[in-house]
C-alpha cells in the first residue's frame, strides 16, 4: 500500500513540476518570435 501511495506522489510531483516547465519552454521562444515581428512591422522596440 505504501508502495502505491508513493508511485502516486511520484506521478503528481512530476505533473506539478514538468507542467510549468513545458510551458515556459514554450512560451519564451514564441515571446521573442512576437517581438521581433512587432519590430519589424511597426519599428518598435524590442525591450517594450
Amino acid at each position: 500500500m505504501a508502495n502505491i501511495l508513493s508511485w502516486i506522489l511520484v506521478i503528481v510531483m512530476a505533473l506539478l513540476g514538468g507542467i510549468p516547465t513545458i510551458y515556459i519552454t514554450l512560451s519564451i521562444p514564441v515571446i521573442i518570435v512576437q517581438k521581433v515581428l512587432n519590430k519589424v512591422r511597426t519599428g518598435a522596440s524590442l525591450y517594450d
